[in-house]
């Protein structure tokens, strides 16, 4: 936790209500989501219960396993969700764009892609295990299941995978994008009850969010004492009926408080880098939806060494991005940065917009700007700048001392020879520097997995799906 997210937890401890922690939305939200609240049985890991789900906040869809403990019934709840998921998913595939590439062939890219928002990130794993454990079914052959199940398990997988890409908004647990946006007086673990942290952002902190008469768990996993006293004696009756209504109860208030923290989030205005990483979000749709087209296997259970240490960079260089765009997009998240003495800002107080440096062909233009400052400088004279004002520009800091702090353009001023309009900042403007840039870094250099040393398993087997696949256990 930084020390400014401490200081607005001890600030709404203080004031009885939630601080805000940004000014601006990190997240894509949707103008069609999907909202998922899945509840499982109580004492295995992937086993359905139920489920409420919609992109209209009026008309919930309620599914429900009337007897958890029969196979068969649970797959048929499964073929229903597939029922509903699917055709969303597919929505999305009807309007596409031509995206040219260099030094690779164009493809198609939807124009939007589906987003599904779950309670938690208890939610997520649920998703994950679900995915997990319908992917590898068949509809013909041993363990036969209902058709659409498995393509249900391959996007259900997908969508718990970007759940963990940093940056990613295509599976949204709103109890944790709601904590990067507001601080809560209460701990972390305590801010996973979605009942508890909307309470503290909406009005303050209240016993009855922690009571499950009111406010029931968001789930996945139900409260013990609603199985043991009502959901138990639904189940050992047979009531369908029963059990149905018991679980409408325990879901229709978490639907509430779902669509409640949509309209929260929604209420902020959307970052600037936002709209770029939901490009990249859509091109991973448009990706899988490809593969599911050329009739590719679903996804294997686990990567070889390779596509793992391959997977793990792409996602450092996803969380280094979206760690800059953030501050670059929120000056409450700049502050942090501000804090530690990699960023700093100030007012001009004097600019030498045609400066030199060099001779002959070799002489350059590099205007320089005077900057006082009241924060900590801790950066050494020639560190590389960038600026949220002018994003793209490249300066490089000259020296720092007694608040004043020299630096020079080295980039983003044009190619004359006078910078173009704008591009060197006026003296009386309020400005910000950071050493943080988000720069473009390449793919680390790895073998291909032909080539993978004995070290680490050697050449990984080609994954081919056969019936054996299916033997796996649901919980």
């Amino acid at each position: 936790m930084s020390l400014l997210t401490s200081l607005a937890r001890l600030r709404a401890l203080d004031e009885g209500i939630a601080q805000p922690i940004a000014t601006v939305r990190h997240c894509h939200l949707s103008a069609r989501p999907m909202v998922f609240i899945p509840l499982k049985l109580s004492g295995e890991a992937a086993a359905p219960l139920a489920a409420m789900l919609g992109t209209d906040r009026a008309e919930p869809r309620l599914l429900v396993v009337t007897q958890p403990r029969n196979r068969d019934l649970r797959f048929a709840w499964t073929a229903e969700l597939a029922g509903l998921l699917l055709p969303y998913i597919q929505s999305f595939l009807r309007e596409t764009e031509t995206v040219e590439r260099k030094n690779a062939d164009p493809y198609e890219r939807a124009l939007d892609a589906p987003q599904l928002i779950v309670p938690n990130q208890a939610g997520v794993a649920f998703t994950r295990l679900l995915g997990r454990s319908t992917r590898f079914r068949r509809a013909d052959g041993p363990y036969p299941v209902p058709t659409g199940v498995p393509l249900l398990g391959r996007w259900l997988t997908w969508f718990a995978e970007r759940a963990g890409y940093p940056g990613s908004s295509l599976t949204i647990a709103a109890s944790e994008e709601l904590g990067r946006h507001w601080a809560s007086g209460q701990s972390g673990l305590e801010d996973a009850n979605l009942a508890a942290l909307l309470g503290w952002i909406t009005d303050g902190p209240s016993d009855d969010a922690e009571d499950p008469l009111i406010w029931p768990p968001a789930g996945p996993v139900t409260d013990p004492g609603f199985d043991a006293e009502v959901l138990a004696p639904a189940i050992e009756k047979g009531s369908a009926e029963r059990v149905t209504e018991a679980l409408r109860t325990q879901l229709e208030p978490t639907w509430r408080l779902m669509w409640q923290a949509i309209d929260l989030l929604g209420g902020l205005p959307e970052g600037a880098s936002v709209a770029q990483r939901w490009e990249q979000d859509r091109s991973s749709f448009s990706g899988l939806a490809a593969q599911i087209e050329d009739g590719s296997p679903p996804q294997a259970r686990h990567d070889g060494a390779i596509a793992a240490a391959a997977r793990l960079a792409r996602m450092e260089r996803a969380q280094a991005a979206y760690e800059v765009q953030r501050a670059y997009d929120d000056p409450l998240v700049m502050a942090e940065y501000r804090l530690t003495g990699e960023a700093f800002a100030g007012e001009v107080m004097e600019t030498e917009p045609e400066n030199f440096e060099g001779e002959g062909r070799s002489r350059k233009l590099r205007p320089l700007v005077v900057v006082k400052t009241d924060d900590p400088v801790r950066l050494p004279p020639g560190a590389a700048l960038g600026t949220p004002q002018r994003r793209g520009q490249g300066a490089q800091l000259v020296e720092a001392n007694d608040g004043l702090v020299t630096l020079k353009i080295t980039k983003g001023m044009g190619r004359g020879k006078t910078p173009t309009p704008g591009a060197v900042p006026e003296v009386g403007e309020r400005v910000c520097y950071t050493s943080l840039t988000d720069d473009f870094q390449g793919a680390p250099s790895l073998p291909d997995a032909e080539a993978t040393p004995w070290t680490h398993g050697g050449p990984p087997q080609e994954y081919r799906p056969t019936d054996e696949d299916a033997r796996e256990e649901w919980s």
